[in-house]
């Protein structure tokens, strides 16, 4: 095991100092250890530059398969991770902030281009024309996501929440980014109580259609046809999940879909 010999950097200086430093380039153990909500994040974000590297990397001839895994697995990154960022992240920035709430709206409203952009990538082929750009258009929002939760909302918490604090945001956070939707629902509210009630029914009709197309692709395809009229079954189960108006209560004007 290495041991990085850079000591954390106090939260009193860098108040003193002006702004925190932006958390990118900084090691687990200057983010209050491995299983802290600001590692964790971290790790998260170097995932998600891998799969977007991967993504143009497979852009070539005879690699459509590869490139529809990986903008698959990064769509399925983005929305756990936003999900459980709204369920746990962005209630503990309101409580402990005092610039918490405008902060954590603003991200929620960049969510909101995210999820749209995303799922249009997600549901892009390769061939089609245009392709690139719109791949190209939801990278640098993407990019502009992480710059925002990196050098401003992360290091705030950094400055007021100790190590344990922040380990205890980041283990709840996990729990929840395993149990999320994976598909985008920017109808439902993305503050609680819609979106805490919302996460049960949409996380079981999302995975279960995840389950069909990891079928669909291991049977080689044979049952497309029956198995893409139950995928529309479950696209239409969510679609009315979403549509209930408790799940959109707690919404903010300026995220509204409804």
């Amino acid at each position: 095991m290495s041991h990085d010999p850079t000591p954390p950097a106090s939260p009193a200086v860098a108040a003193a100092g002006g702004p925190p430093p932006s958390i990118a380039g900084r090691s687990p153990r200057q983010l209050g250890g491995r299983m802290s909500i600001l590692a964790r994040q971290r790790a998260d974000h170097a995932r998600l530059d891998r799969l977007m590297a991967r993504a143009r990397e497979t852009l070539g001839p005879g690699d459509e398969r590869e490139h529809a895994r990986a903008l698959r697995a990064l769509a399925r990154l983005v929305f756990t991770h936003a999900f459980a960022e709204e369920a746990v992240l962005f209630p503990a920035a309101r409580r402990v902030l005092p610039e918490g709430d405008p902060l954590t709206l603003r991200i929620e409203t960049d969510h909101q281009e995210v999820d749209d952009v995303v799922a249009d990538l997600d549901g892009s082929d390769r061939a089609e024309p245009g392709h690139v750009e719109l791949m190209e258009h939801a990278f640098a929002v993407l990019d502009h996501d992480v710059r925002t939760e990196e050098d401003e909302l992360l290091p705030r918490l950094q400055q007021l929440l100790g190590p344990w604090r922040l380990r205890l945001l980041g283990l709840q956070w996990e729990l929840v980014r395993r149990i999320s939707p994976t598909r985008p629902h920017p109808v439902v509210s993305r503050r609680p109580p819609g979106q805490t009630l919302s996460a049960l029914p949409l996380t079981v009709l999302d995975r279960g259609r995840d389950n069909l197309q990891r079928l669909d692709e291991r049977t080689g395809h044979r049952f497309r046809t029956r198995l893409a009229t139950l995928d529309r079954a479950l696209a239409a189960a969510a679609g009315a999940v979403e549509q209930l108006p408790i799940m959109q209560r707690g919404e903010r004007r300026e995220t509204s879909r409804s």
